[in-house]
């Protein structure tokens, strides 16, 4: 396999990483941890393929040092992982776990052992089952727990991190959780989405705060971004694709860069937003180092007859992935450059997510998987590409370094570097990651 990118093709400083999150490979029947209002999900029938959970994953909790070899192999600078709420404080409030926070230290002095380093999110989906029994992110309580959830996990590791986020891809925890009903805790309720999707943003302020009061530096956010096509140039699939982008891509960043929530949403959510939430927004926007993109697909859209926000997904005509996502590089592209001329500036822009899912065996010790390395290889021209333009790029983590648990899509999809078996947890490295290894060392 061949790739054509070397690292001396990106500005000097330029960070290559990889990426995972705690719950889809760590195993969360190991080392105290609470249960998650995933596990609750898992279990309930038709919600996640083979009922399948995160109880065992990866085993990335026995398996750390092999793990982090890995990532040190591949010849990457940084690693991107996220540590689990319901690990480090079981309850979500109250005692934490002494198990948990071992473990996250020596996570992160593995990390700083083999020179790589540390790039933390606090948050990626598993919220303590204590905390959803009590309405979870839909509570206006939520932005005191995790406040405290931020003092307790980065009183411990905020001076060995390089960077943290508090929470990846807002619009998963608010509107594809609550409003469509596909992730944890499951709901189709357009005013639980409201009160999640603001409760997740001030949540993300408070911790902002707790972690410049602990001194802490490089603090930024993590939005996930599709690129949305009208299926026609009629003027109902136009407006449905602003809508899909307004809920989608400019809610979130538009509250945390303009201190206000797009009028095309406030159309439907209005009504169900939490009393006094116009003035929030000095909260939600506290001043950050850096903004992380995470890019996969675009969506065709088309306008239908039915409640607000009325349209619906198509099929469109471009090579797809495993996760029938189609391959669109040039939203990427859009979306890095559209970020630093309208809301981020001059503020860095990392791409923290970017992979492709495929249906990967391993035969005979090898696992070749040349889709991927396209995706990565036409992904990077987009993002040098937005670097030409001026986009203030400075950093790419593929996504991800092990096949894992992928939600509601049980274990069959892969996004791995690294193939792994199920049922023996042998970690094979594909293709990619080998070839990506030579390059990232030319």
């Amino acid at each position: 396999m061949t790739f054509s990118h070397k690292r001396s093709d990106f500005p000097e400083g330029f960070k290559f990483g990889t990426a995972t999150s705690a719950y889809q490979i760590e195993g969360h029947s190991f080392g105290g941890a609470g249960r998650t209002h995933w596990d609750d999900f898992a279990e309930t029938p038709g919600n996640v393929v083979r009922t399948e959970n995160g109880a065992v994953a990866c085993d990335h909790y026995h398996r750390t040092d092999e793990d982090l070899d890995l990532v040190k192999g591949l010849g990457v600078d940084a690693y991107r992982f996220s540590t689990s709420w319901a690990r480090v404080i079981p309850d979500g409030t109250g005692a934490a776990n002494p198990e948990g926070l071992d473990f996250y230290d020596r996570l992160v002095d593995g990390m700083l052992e083999r020179g790589l380093e540390p790039h933390a999110t606090l948050y990626h989906w598993e919220l303590p089952s204590p905390l959803a029994d009590r309405g979870g992110w839909r509570n206006s309580d939520m932005p005191k727990w995790f406040a405290s959830y931020t003092e307790v996990i980065m009183g411990r590791l905020g001076d060995r991190v390089a960077s943290v986020a508090p929470i990846n891809e807002p619009w998963c925890v608010g509107w594809l959780s609550h409003f469509m009903g596909i992730h944890a805790p499951g709901l189709r309720d357009i005013r639980a989405t409201a009160r999640a999707m603001h409760h997740v943003l001030l949540s993300h302020g408070r911790a902002i705060d707790v972690m410049r009061g602990l001194g802490m530096k490089n603090l930024g956010a993590v939005c996930n971004f599709e690129y949305p096509q009208p299926i026609d140039s009629k003027l109902e699939s136009v407006a449905a694709a602003e809508r899909y982008d307004g809920y989608y891509n400019r809610f979130f960043i538009e509250a945390l860069f303009k201190k206000q929530y797009p009028e095309v949403v406030l159309e439907g959510l209005a009504p169900h937003l939490p009393l006094g939430w116009e003035t929030d927004f000095d909260q939600i926007a506290r001043p950050l180092d850096w903004v992380g993109l995470n890019y996969y697909t675009r969506k065709n859209i088309g306008a239908t007859d039915a409640a607000w926000p009325s349209l619906e997904e198509l099929e469109g005509p471009l090579p797809k992935t495993a996760m029938d996502w189609e391959i669109y590089p040039d939203g990427l592209h859009h979306f890095l450059t559209r970020l630093a001329r309208e809301y981020t500036g001059d503020t860095p822009l990392f791409v923290t997510e970017n992979g492709l899912a495929s249906y990967d065996v391993a035969m005979n010790g090898a696992v070749q998987d040349p889709s991927r390395l396209n995706y990565l290889e036409s992904h990077l021209d987009a993002v040098k590409r937005a670097i030409s333009e001026g986009a203030p790029v400075k950093g790419y983590f593929i996504w991800s370094l092990l096949d894992n648990y992928e939600w509601a899509l049980g274990y069959d999809k892969r996004f791995g570097l690294v193939h792994v078996d199920f049922e023996t947890l042998k970690r094979t490295p594909k293709d990619s990651y080998k070839t990506l290894a030579l390059a990232l060392n030319r």
